[in-house]
């Protein structure tokens, strides 16, 4: 079973996660034979936290409870205050969960973050520009493994800018491989452009797999 753990944390960008964690944790366009999937947020504490778009959350869980290993699936949200020293503990564990093979998901501000802690100078990686990151991470030497698109998948690590979110999800959901490969090219389709052809060829393949 893959754990889904959402950070969750004030001034966080709730549209950011909007697809991703709403397609996970309803599952309502897996295959059928789909590993189990568990969604949890987690907080530095059990304090309630606001997002930027005004919404109180209660965390699930603490930073400690993330189990480490290869199950484990880590999405960090942007947010106005990933320049807090206090975020320091969330991305020590994504660099122990990238150390055993769990999967770390980054989106805009918590891009930097990882920038930050030199997690994106040897690997693939995306955000919101080279020049933000050199503008924001004062240390950062990753300009070269730099790919300029608005998500970038490299094994258990997937990037982001904050126009991304869309294909983010995809990215994602492709590395868990919980929905069949057709599932996810009209999902994203229709998502993508709106086209209702693709909404009907998605629930065709959900038809074909016998639910």
């Amino acid at each position: 079973m893959f754990k889904i753990y959402v950070y969750i944390f004030d001034t966080l960008a709730d549209w950011e996660l909007g697809y991703v964690i709403a397609e996970l944790n309803s599952g309502r366009f897996f295959k059928k034979d789909a590993p189990r999937v568990s969604v949890k947020t987690v907080g530095i504490s059990k304090e309630p936290v606001k997002t930027m778009g005004g919404l109180t959350i209660v965390p699930d869980c603490v930073i400690d409870d993330i189990a480490v290993n290869d199950k484990s699936v880590l999405l960090l949200p942007g947010g106005n205050t990933w320049d807090n020293p206090k975020h320091g503990t969330i991305v020590k564990k994504a660099e122990e969960l990238l150390s055993v093979g769990a999967t770390v998901c980054t989106i805009c501000g918590a891009t930097v973050a990882l920038a930050n802690a030199g997690l994106l100078d040897q690997r693939p990686h995306t955000s919101n520009g080279t020049g933000f990151l050199e503008m924001t991470c004062p240390s950062y030497k990753g300009q070269s493994l730099y790919i300029d698109k608005l998500s970038v998948s490299d094994h258990n690590l997937i990037t982001a800018g904050a126009a991304g979110a869309l294909l983010w999800t995809r990215q994602i959901i492709e590395h868990l491989g919980v929905f069949q490969s057709d599932t996810l090219d009209f999902w994203y389709e229709f998502f993508n452009t709106g086209d209702p052809q693709f909404f009907f060829a998605l629930m065709q393949t959900l038809s074909n797999t016998d639910k």
